[in-house]
């Protein structure tokens, strides 16, 4: 069956698929979306509601399903999972995780599904190994949402810290989407503006204090919002829905998303949240940026701990 492009799936409907699905909808990017979720009614009351919206978004069609809807879709996302709770790292939920993720990646496989894996369910950097290796799927086909929001939560507090549109920033967090995740600094900049640079002309420093500072609350951004309320649903969803866009417009954008290495870096048997191209086929290409000593040395670091994670698992 050929694959229809704006055609797209979500794998669990709880707060976060929901939250997706609502950006889906307001992007107009498909114009089928198909809700699947172990408790079917959760998944057709969804798709009852977010219909009710239609009128006032792009003309599309939102239907509660089943894995045989999945077939000729261009997009599979999937967030089915435990949710992290207060006190829980990411890691903590691997062996639970990893569970429904062969559940649901056995019940894709036995279709003749030949899109797109968006892995967004914890921990995803170990959950796209996963789904790589389980699925057998090509490594351009299986990509996790990896660090595009906590990127994402840097531009926003540096764009406040700066007293700049965030748009206008350019920093990457790279690594595990958890708590070895590192900001790299040496390459950031300001519309091509050197951040050192740019702080010297508006005559003000960023100080190494101050940008650990910055980096400590976007590693913990996720933890501060589920002490506040419970889960974090919005941010993740505005970056899948970004992630979404390069692939549907083969927009061949540079995201850090979660990508299987194969030497880069001289990493392998992992997947880690890189700087990227995604376009319409998935993963276009890893892009080995450079990385000052002190980055390469907690790069290494926080692949030790992904491939310590992905040897606790039968896979």
């Amino acid at each position: 069956m050929s694959v229809n492009p704006r055609k797209a799936a979500i794998v669990g409907c709880g707060f976060v698929g929901a939250s997706i699905a609502f950006r889906f909808l307001q992007q107009g990017l498909f114009s089928h979306l198909v809700l699947l979720d172990a408790n079917q009614a959760k998944a057709e009351g969804e798709a009852m509601d977010l219909s009710d919206g239609l009128p006032y978004g792009a003309a599309m069609e939102i239907t509660a399903g089943t894995y045989d809807d999945i077939t000729d879709c261009g997009l599979v996302v999937i967030t089915a999972g435990a949710n992290q709770k207060p006190g829980e790292t990411r890691l903590d939920l691997i062996e639970k995780n990893t569970a429904i993720l062969q559940s649901v990646i056995g019940e894709i496989t036995a279709r003749d599904f030949e899109g797109i894996l968006l892995i967004v369910s914890n921990p995803v950097d170990v959950l796209t190994y996963a789904a790589w290796k389980i699925s057998g799927y090509p490594r351009e086909r299986v990509i996790g949402s990896g660090t595009v929001l906590d990127t994402g939560r840097l531009k926003q507090l540096l764009g406040e810290e700066l007293g700049v549109d965030s748009r206008n920033i350019h920093a990457f967090i790279v690594g595990e989407h958890g708590d070895s995740e590192l900001a790299v600094w040496s390459e950031a900049n300001v519309s091509g503006l050197d951040l050192e640079d740019f702080c010297r002309i508006r005559g003000r420093a960023l100080d190494k204090e101050e940008m650990d500072r910055l980096y400590r609350e976007v590693r913990d951004s996720a933890y501060e919002i589920i002490r506040r309320k419970g889960a974090t649903y919005y941010g993740i969803a505005m970056a899948v829905g970004r992630i979404a866009a390069c692939i549907v417009k083969d927009e061949r954008a540079v995201l850090p998303v979660s990508v299987v290495l194969s030497g880069q870096y001289g990493l392998e048997g992992l997947a880690l949240s890189i700087p990227s191209i995604v376009g319409r086929n998935g993963l276009k290409e890893i892009l080995e940026i450079p990385l000052s000593g002190e980055e390469r040395q907690a790069l290494d670091a926080s692949a030790r701990q992904m491939k310590a994670a992905i040897a606790s698992l039968s896979l």
